[in-house]
């Protein structure tokens, strides 16, 4: 491989990118938009489930059951009904994600020791919604069930209750809070590089034959290895800036703490650039045209999103796809990406997915240049 050939190239590619100020703005503007909009969208966090109530009983028990809703953080009582048409008609409208019904005699048998019921309706449309809606009434029932026992036992003098058998005692290691953004930052990152190095990549060749200029390149001494290096590495460099300018913004805007080491992170992310960039280039050598090289990155880049492991476990998957999801760079890097920020893990629990990405990445790149090769003759 010829420094002084691979060099002028990279040259011209680099002065390429920068004389197009529109696709330069892209390429630094767009990962902070799309860091913003998908960090605070893409949150598996449920927050402020507008609730309605049709209290029939309107007495101090009843206010207080009411109270314990509001307390958490899970409701937000928006609505107060006379009717349970009221009640189903906002259901319906989806303008309440779920209700609360006191019948008449809840606290008449509270005071009479009885057990009272109390009807928690939910709006099971929104699958993720309604488990987290169902999990926290079950709680919060479950809760106030319990408080109402140790005052009988304290009016009947029994204040102090025999021990339980089995006291369960958690932990939760690494997001003790269980705050959403921490786990999802990390992947958006490895989502957006993903995206944008894809496609970007995916149209370098394609462009040099819609200019017409992919002749002189073929008549160049060039060799099809410093063609694909040439062009693959001023798109490293784009990438890396990238990647530090979304790491600062995860970790600005949404506090997501870097536990680990930042030049592991960082150099273990080059390697997933470069998959992703091979990809590209690999696209690049089978498409004609520009808008033909868009469509086949982004029929690449969508099903990323759902085999990935980036929105649902790839364990849970069928065992099909769990295969299919094998050919995907973003599988393992989500693993090295969140195993980094949010565990501090080192390279020696990330062997496997590191192994994996540089398979990938030698086969692809490899592919690119032979490809090319082909186009060349």
């Amino acid at each position: 491989m010829n420094l002084t050939r691979l060099s002028a190239l990279m040259r011209k590619e680099m002065l390429q990118i920068v004389r197009d100020p529109r696709t330069l703005a892209l390429v630094f503007i767009m990962p902070i938009l799309q860091l913003v909009l998908l960090g605070y969208a893409a949150t598996s966090d449920v927050r402020n489930i507008p609730l309605v109530v049709l209290d029939q009983d309107k007495s101090p028990a009843s206010r207080t059951l009411l109270e314990s809703f509001r307390a958490a953080d899970y409701f937000r009582q928006a609505f107060d009904v006379n009717s349970e048409s009221e009640l189903r008609s906002l259901i319906d409208a989806g303008s309440a994600r779920a209700g609360i019904i006191i019948p008449p005699d809840y606290s008449s048998r509270l005071a009479a020791g009885r057990p009272a019921q109390v009807a928690f309706i939910i709006d099971g449309s929104d699958p993720a919604i309604a488990g987290t809606t169902l999990a926290a009434a079950t709680l919060i029932g479950q809760a106030r069930a319990t408080a109402l026992s140790v005052e009988r036992l304290a009016a009947r003098g029994l204040a102090v209750a025999a021990a339980p058998a089995i006291e369960v005692r958690t932990r939760v290691w690494y997001n003790p809070d269980l705050i959403a953004a921490y786990y999802m930052i990390p992947a958006v990152v490895g989502l957006i590089l993903q995206f944008l190095t894809v496609i970007l990549t995916a149209t370098a060749i394609v462009r040099e034959r819609e200019r017409g200029t992919i002749e002189q390149l073929i008549v160049t001494p060039l060799r099809a290895s410093e063609l694909i290096v040439g062009k693959l590495a001023p798109y490293v460099l784009i990438a890396f800036i990238d990647t530090i300018e979304i790491l600062a913004g995860g970790v600005l805007l949404f506090g997501v703490p870097i536990n680990g080491s930042l030049p592991l992170l960082l150099v273990l992310s080059g390697l997933f650039l470069i998959s992703n960039l091979g990809v590209g280039l690999l696209i690049s050598t089978i498409t004609s045209t520009q808008q033909e090289a868009i469509i086949v990155a982004i029929f690449y880049n969508l099903p990323s999103i759902f085999l990935s492991g980036f929105i649902y476990p790839v364990a849970a998957m069928p065992r099909v796809l769990q295969f299919v999801s094998l050919a995907i760079p973003l599988r393992y890097y989500l693993i090295v990406v969140r195993g980094i920020v949010l565990k501090g893990v080192g390279m020696p629990a990330l062997w496997p997915e590191v192994i994996a990405l540089s398979i990938f990445a030698v086969v692809v790149i490899t592919s690119a240049a032979t490809r090319f090769k082909k186009r060349l003759d």
